[in-house]
């Protein structure tokens, strides 16, 4: 079931780009080269997606939103899953439960949203359309 709206998406996204790349200092991880370039890749590379997006919060349409999406995923995943393949999950739940926590809230945003904004025209239309009953009734 898709509910989110994208302009939602987009602020999720850009938050989750700033926990992603304040998360290593949050949460100490320095100690451990492999956690915390983990986050900081993922954190940059959701920052470049979220400004490139076909979506209301981004600098340039460039990558469509259903791109995106996928792309969300992949790095949900990839995030869930680097503590298990780059073996730092040894050092300790605080090492591994953040990536998992996040990359899982990264998958399921990814599958709640829409795939697809209300174009500017279409919010216009409805704004009009809006309007003109409103006179309409009001003429009456």
């Amino acid at each position: 079931m898709r509910v989110l709206p994208t302009t939602a998406h987009g602020i999720v996204d850009y938050l989750t780009a700033f926990t992603l790349l304040v998360a290593p200092k949050l949460w100490r991880l320095d100690e451990v080269p492999p956690a915390a370039t983990t986050f900081y890749a993922a954190g940059g590379s959701l920052t470049a997606t979220s400004l490139l997006t076909d979506y209301e919060l981004s600098l340039a349409n460039v990558v469509p939103m259903r791109a995106h999406l996928v792309l969300d995923m992949a790095s949900g995943v990839a995030l869930a899953a680097s503590p298990f393949l780059l073996g730092f999950r040894g050092g300790g739940p605080r090492y591994w439960i953040p990536h998992v926590a996040i990359g899982a809230t990264e998958i399921l945003t990814a599958a709640v949203t829409k795939p697809k904004r209300i174009s500017k025209r279409s919010r216009v239309a409805g704004a009009l359309k809006k309007i003109g009953s409103g006179l309409r009734t009001a003429q009456r």
